[in-house]
């Protein structure tokens, strides 16, 4: 069957919204139905939120160290604990543009399937989102999952 276990390498990308846990059950769900499937949980600290945090919070010593305990204890809280012990996972934090960063780690993992929440917020916001995710579509050389919230 040539359209079976398409999915063999599955790019979840978090921001911790609402709709990124609806997405996550998505990333879930393609995984089981793909045999040999693994799931790479990807959060992005866009950079010029982290440049701020980062001159914020400067008198802290390892801010660094600190901050990417926390975000891989909310990544280990909120997915990780919840994916059957029969997929394979891995997760990564980094600190840059949310496009440009999904886009590498797509390539560098050869990734079948991006899987994303649509995101909400004001309409300024929703227009960039738009905006990041028609880019995200048009530059990504595997398909891109798009779930809304509801």
């Amino acid at each position: 069957m040539p359209y079976k276990n398409m999915f063999k390498k599955i790019l979840f990308c978090t921001d911790f919204n609402i709709d990124a846990m609806k997405a996550f059950h998505y990333a879930l769900n393609i995984a089981e139905g793909n045999q040999g499937s693994e799931i790479i949980v990807l959060h992005v600290i866009p950079e010029p939120d982290a440049q701020f945090w980062k001159s914020y919070i400067y008198e802290v010593d390892d801010v660094d160290n600190k901050a990417m305990h926390d975000i891989d204890s909310k990544i280990s809280e909120e997915y990780l604990k919840i994916i059957p012990d029969s997929i394979p996972y891995s997760f990564r934090t980094v600190i840059g543009n949310v496009g440009e960063q999904i886009l590498k780690l797509s390539q560098d993992e050869t990734a079948n399937i991006i899987i994303i929440g649509r995101g909400r917020g004001s309409n300024v916001i929703n227009r960039l989102l738009g905006d990041f995710t028609k880019k995200l579509i048009h530059k990504a050389t595997c398909p891109v999952l798009v779930v809304p919230e509801d």
